[in-house]
């Protein structure tokens, strides 16, 4: 009998990469979005439910009505939006996302085990006061600078913090046992050719990158020197389910950072002129957005998932170009790569 497993935010980047890996095996995949799935997504579908998880009522009921294993939670407000709204991120990012670990941990109780509910949190829970500090102190570890200046960043921490809750001290003061399994990993900027970015404050390698391969020139939102880890979708959708696997015993704590490779912005420019030499890349600084990502570390350390879950990167910067995106991106716009 096929295992149930919930994917909340479908239609995004990483919901979509998410059902492509896990459909078509052992899993029997219920999906949720505030929008309609896309038709090539909709064969790798069990079940979908147009619901926005800010509907505490209707998200209960389809958490009531399957007998999940695991739940994905996607479904947020990127940082870029949620700093244009902060006010609707706080409901999308922390009560909807309180709302499913409520849902979550009931339908768990009623069937007297744990459920696992694997999140993605990212680098914008961390600030680092200057460049010049971000230099000095190099790859930052999970308990590091956890002072972010962004409501995505802030959302972010409260739901890590509020997943550790669910899963080892709810309640206190009633003795109410936890049914959550809460793991959650931090990511870097993601890149993805199979998917456009939306919204968030890292996109502007992929936006570099996709904007090369339809032939347009594209603005920079950063400084050329602007420097941040990245790694490739499939990496970040391969972490996920590996973490998802792991035996709870082997984990040391809830929340891990993993990172693929570092680079600066002028960096890509300089590998996506090399596939793609008509590319046209200037830079028009957005203040605003760069000091988002001028407060976010250089590099991350991620031993703790290496020793933890053995954790390790499929591409490197070479390899992420090579091996996945300048293929894909090809396919994707019917391409050669000296086009």
């Amino acid at each position: 009998m096929k295992r149930s497993i919930l994917i909340t935010g479908a239609s995004g980047e990483m919901g979509h990469g998410m059902i492509k890996k896990l459909s078509g095996g052992k899993f029997k995949i219920i999906a949720l979005d505030v929008n309609s799935v896309s038709e090539s997504l909709k064969p790798h579908v069990d079940h979908f439910e147009k619901i926005d998880i800010r509907n505490k009522p209707k998200l209960a009921k389809l958490v009531e009505s399957y007998d999940f294993d695991c739940v994905f939670h996607f479904a947020a407000i990127l940082s870029t939006g949620a700093e244009r709204d902060p006010e609707a991120a706080h409901e999308v990012n922390v009560q909807g996302t309180k709302n499913l670990m409520e849902a979550v941990n009931k339908r768990a109780e009623s069937k007297g085990s744990k459920i696992k509910f694997v999140f993605p949190s990212s680098i914008a829970v961390y600030e680092l006061p200057s460049v010049s500090e971000k230099k000095r102190y190099g790859k930052i570890s999970e308990d590091q600078f956890l002072s972010p200046i962004t409501i995505y960043g802030i959302n972010k921490l409260y739901a890590e913090m509020l997943g550790i809750y669910y899963d080892s001290h709810y309640s206190l003061l009633s003795n109410k046992k936890g049914y959550i399994d809460f793991r959650c990993i931090r990511f870097p900027g993601i890149i993805s050719a199979d998917t456009v970015p939306t919204g968030g404050t890292s996109d502007y390698v992929p936006e570099m990158l996709h904007s090369a391969g339809q032939r347009k020139a594209y603005s920079c939102f950063v400084r050329p020197d602007t420097k941040i880890p990245f790694m490739t979708m499939p990496d970040a959708i391969s972490a996920l389910t590996k973490l998802m696997n792991v035996p709870k015993s082997k984990l040391t704590r809830h929340v891990y950072n993993i990172a693929g490779f570092t680079a600066s912005a002028y960096d890509f420019e300089k590998i996506i002129k090399k596939y793609f030499p008509k590319a046209k890349v200037s830079y028009k600084v957005d203040n605003k957005r760069q000091k988002i990502v001028d407060s976010w570390p250089f590099d991350i350390n991620d031993s703790a998932a290496r020793n933890d879950w053995g954790w390790k990167p499929n591409h490197d910067l070479t390899k992420a170009f090579d091996r996945y995106l300048v293929p894909a991106i090809n396919e994707r716009y019917n391409l050669n790569s000296t086009s």
